[in-house]
């Protein structure tokens, strides 16, 4: 898994944990305004100094409700500080609009729903900003509770209303509280999690090398061993043309093997300059032409593109072109050099992280051939 793909599964880690958070202050915040200041307005509605005043601030925050609903799930941009005004407003009209008696009845709803309904605008800002806001409605409902105290009830009334603004206030703040913690956690679990993937990638990454390193040692054993075996017991004569192109063949394969494995920013040419380089040193000149940006590619489909042209440009005479036509989705590789001997029509197929393709085509004249991959 690359790093890119670690920081974006982090990341949704960490999303679906603040969304969960969203979600429950949305259904708190309308489950408390519903089914508490719906049956309190009603109950209060005869006892109102300004019964109509009531249902009107109930519309109004359940309109910054919305807003802030919108802003919350879909990003829509939205006056913060003007909603958070709207409803101190509406907090203010419903503390004057309630009788003494029912002072601390659910009938007096703005001043006990307001800190969800902030919580809901401030929900990504901290609990700085929410904790403000807890305590200019605090101080509002103060002055309320003041004014609507007769005398001899001023220690009870007070008691009922730090025990009120801590009732209220103290849910909202757990709730910020929580999700931050939670979203913390979160992120420290996924940044974990993308930790011990790194570390298994890089793990099975330094055992696929092993297997590579061991592969193309089996493949030099196969390309050299036999030849070599050959002429140290002398069943091979190094003055036979035949010999001499086997020895070619098998410097090209060793050759472009070794460049299977260096760091280089275009593996295929790299690998390709190879086996150029081997036909040069027996006085083949070689064009190589690359048109067009490589895509990346394994190391299978590259040894499946360079492989049967690095074969037919060991046994090149006189003159040979290699061009190569890169596309993000296809590299054409083709050899053209005078003909030797050969068949006449050749063609492959293989299936790899996509289809490569070989042709091969000879006349009396020119030898020419392709290998040709196909993104899946």
């Amino acid at each position: 898994m690359s790093s890119e793909r670690l920081r974006i599964a982090g990341a949704t880690v960490a999303t679906t944990a603040d969304r969960g958070g969203r979600i429950a202050a949305v259904f708190i915040a309308f489950g408390w305004h519903f089914a508490v200041n719906v049956p309190g307005i009603a109950t209060g509605w005869t006892d109102y100094r300004v019964p109509w005043a009531a249902a009107a601030g109930w519309v109004l925050f359940t309109f910054v409700g919305v807003l802030a609903g919108a802003r919350l799930f879909y990003g829509f941009a939205v006056p913060v500080f003007p909603l958070l005004a709207v409803l101190l407003i509406v907090d203010v009209l419903v503390i004057a609009i309630t009788p003494d008696a029912i002072f601390f009845h659910s009938a007096n709803w703005a001043w006990g729903t307001i800190g969800w309904f902030a919580l809901l605008l401030l929900y990504d800002r901290g609990i700085g900003p929410l904790v403000m806001v807890l305590a200019a409605n605090a101080a509002l409902g103060l002055v309320g509770v003041l004014a609507a105290t007769p005398d001899g009830n001023g220690a009870i009334n007070l008691s009922r209303f730090v025990m009120y603004i801590y009732g209220t206030g103290v849910l909202p703040i757990a709730l910020v509280a929580a999700m931050d913690v939670l979203r913390a956690t979160a992120a420290t679990a996924a940044a974990s999690e993308s930790a011990r993937a790194a570390l298994e990638s890089e793990r099975l990454g330094a055992a696929h090398a092993q297997r590579e390193r061991q592969e193309r040692l089996g493949i030099v054993s196969e390309a050299a061993g036999a030849l070599l075996h050959d002429l140290a017991s002398g069943r091979a004569d190094p003055a036979d043309l035949d010999v001499q192109r086997s020895c070619a063949l098998a410097a090209a394969r060793l050759r472009r093997l070794i460049a299977e494995s260096d760091d280089v920013p275009d593996p295929l040419l790299h690998e390709l300059r190879a086996c150029v380089d081997v036909a040069e040193r027996q006085g083949v000149p070689v064009d190589l032409i690359s048109v067009g940006d490589l895509p990346e590619l394994d190391v299978a489909i590259r040894r499946r593109l360079a492989e049967p042209l690095a074969a037919t440009l060991a046994t090149a005479r006189d003159w040979a072109r290699v061009t190569v036509v890169a596309q993000p989705d296809e590299v054409v590789v083709s050899l053209t050099t005078p003909a030797t001997a050969g068949p006449a029509k050749e063609a492959h197929s293989w299936a790899m992280n996509g289809v490569v393709d070989y042709w091969y085509e000879r006349d009396e004249e020119l030898l020419w051939a392709q290998t040709r991959w196909r993104a899946a």
